[in-house]
């Protein structure tokens, strides 16, 4: 390749980086285990994830799950 006068550039892609920030106390732990419920929307759950979308905007889904039914 260097007879030719080809150069390879390589393109690294970045890490996952973590918040670095301050980190606030959690919440307490409501539920205690006791997961199984009889009635609609008395417990409900959810989680937060982020992907990284188009033109490097970050997205965000946050799914909610009754506990009653799964």
């Amino acid at each position: 390749m260097s007879d030719s006068n080809l150069d390879v550039k390589f393109v690294s892609k970045s890490r996952y980086k973590t918040y670095k920030g301050t980190v606030g106390k959690g919440k307490k732990n409501r539920l205690k285990r006791r997961i199984h419920t009889t009635y609609f929307l008395q417990k409900l759950v959810t989680d937060v994830t982020e992907f990284k979308g188009t033109n490097s905007k970050k997205l965000y889904l946050s799914p909610i799950m009754d506990l009653c039914n799964g």
